[in-house]
């Protein structure tokens, strides 16, 4: 079993992109194949060497690697003889045609009622006419000759599906620069590395039908492929995912803090009946089926992944997160701040909450308890009883008791209305710095 992921490095990687890479990466890993990153980089103008490396970087970061990499740019000579046996076929023909031409054959043909597809006018040119044609500066572009059938398989995700050759055009293989274009160059990649299994998007399915057709024109044997295309991810309310300014970009999720972990548990399961838990790819291989997989659209709710990412947080070791927090925290701070953590860039805030010199907010009517609960500060050393201790002694005193007893406190110790447990927040504030917030809240109050 072989499976391939192929980007077009020609800008970030989407996180629908991400979903159908983890899919090709999970089944190959599951039942022992290979997994190959194909960089489909044949666009000479838009693909770019910063975009090819940021690709495999978000892939790395979201736990992929790969057993093999393969980049179009270097295979155009593979194209080129791949051509030549069409072209002796019979299966590739040159077309001279403008695109104004073709734009008005098609409105021609739906004025008369008939499909928009095209009319293979140039297989009628003869030799003549093809010389005249480069005699007088023109250079053909070429089509691939589609056969006069219907090409069907079992997709693995969406069952049973055809392809009726014969209601679309023509497709353009090899641009009129020499470039061969994604259709061609992909056929002949997976034909030559030995692809098995190729796993995409439901948008694809009409080229599967074109595809299988000129695996077969180069020799390919059909029934050794098979297909899986998974229905496209939406946005939370069943719109199209957008991909405007890169907010669905796997770079910035990590900008923004999501754990590898968080999206790709989530993604794993979308489109299934399976409750999403974090995870990194490498355990979620036993779990994951593409017979699972639904044939309807797979909603993306960033809200769904933010409360994935705090369950990835809150349940992640010291030592996973270390290297990232903020520089002196350690495990006890961790420890005591991961549970109020939505994003992990948040512990920086709770760091200087811990350690910094925050200014608590003036509390109307608050001075008075506020001069009782420095009076009461017990004296250090303070562990988690510290806390307790303190607010008993203060509700004896004062005869405060729930919110109006822990608010003011919360909120002259750490300026926030909710935050980490102040039990075990308490130590590491220490009591020099807590009497100094005290004493600032109750005179601003």
């Amino acid at each position: 079993m072989k499976l391939r992921f192929a980007p077009s490095p020609t800008g970030l990687l989407h996180v629908g992109n991400a979903r159908l890479a983890l899919a090709n990466w999970l089944v190959a890993r599951r039942h022992g194949g290979t997994f190959l990153l194909r960089l489909d980089d044949t666009d000479r103008e838009r693909s770019k060497p910063e975009f090819a490396a940021a690709i495999e970087e978000d892939l790395r970061w979201l736990g992929l690697d790969w057993d093999e990499t393969l980049r179009q740019s270097d295979r155009f000579d593979r194209y080129a003889a791949a051509a030549e046996r069409l072209k002796e076929a019979g299966r590739l023909y040159p077309c001279f045609e403008s695109e104004e031409e073709l734009r008005a054959k098609r409105e021609r043909r739906l004025r008369e009622g008939r499909p928009p597809v095209y009319d293979r006018e140039a297989l009628k040119m003869t030799r003549e006419q093809y010389e005249r044609a480069l005699a007088n500066g023109k250079t053909p572009y070429w089509r691939f000759l589609l056969s006069s059938r219907s090409v069907a398989w079992r997709d693995l995700v969406l069952g049973d599906r055809q392809v009726k050759l014969q209601a679309i055009s023509d497709p353009v293989l090899i641009r009129a620069d020499g470039t061969p274009l994604y259709t061609f160059a992909s056929v002949v990649d997976d034909l030559e590395t030995g692809v098995t299994h190729v796993v995409r998007g439901e948008d694809h399915v009409t080229n599967t039908g074109i595809q299988l057709d000129l695996y077969e024109a180069l020799g390919g044997d059909a029934a050794a492929l098979q297909f899986a295309h998974l229905p496209l991810l939406t946005d939370a309310e069943g719109g199209p995912l957008s991909k405007r300014l890169g907010s669905v970009s796997l770079r910035q999720f990590r900008r923004d803090g999501i754990e590898p972990a968080a999206l790709a548990g989530y993604l794993a399961a979308l489109g299934t009946s399976r409750d999403p838990r974090p995870a990194m790819p490498r355990d979620l291989v036993a779990e994951f089926d593409l017979s699972q997989v639904s044939r309807s659209p797979a909603r993306f709710d960033t809200q769904q992944l933010l409360a994935l990412n705090r369950r990835a947080l809150h349940q992640a070791p010291f030592e996973a997160v270390r290297h990232r927090l903020p520089e002196g925290a350690d495990e006890r701070f961790w420890i005591a701040v991961r549970g109020n953590l939505d994003l992990l860039s948040e512990a920086r805030d709770w760091w200087e909450v811990v350690h910094g010199a925050i200014v608590p907010p003036a509390q109307e009517g608050e001075g008075e308890f506020l001069r009782a609960a420095l009076d009461t500060l017990p004296p250090e050393p303070w562990d988690e009883a510290t806390w307790s201790a303190w607010t008993e002694a203060l509700k004896a005193r004062t005869g405060r008791k729930g919110r109006a007893l822990f608010r003011p406190l919360r909120l002259a110790l750490t300026g926030e209305e909710h935050g980490p447990d102040l039990k075990t927040l308490m130590p590491l504030i220490g009591r020099e710095r807590a009497a100094q917030r005290l004493r600032i809240a109750a005179t601003a109050s």
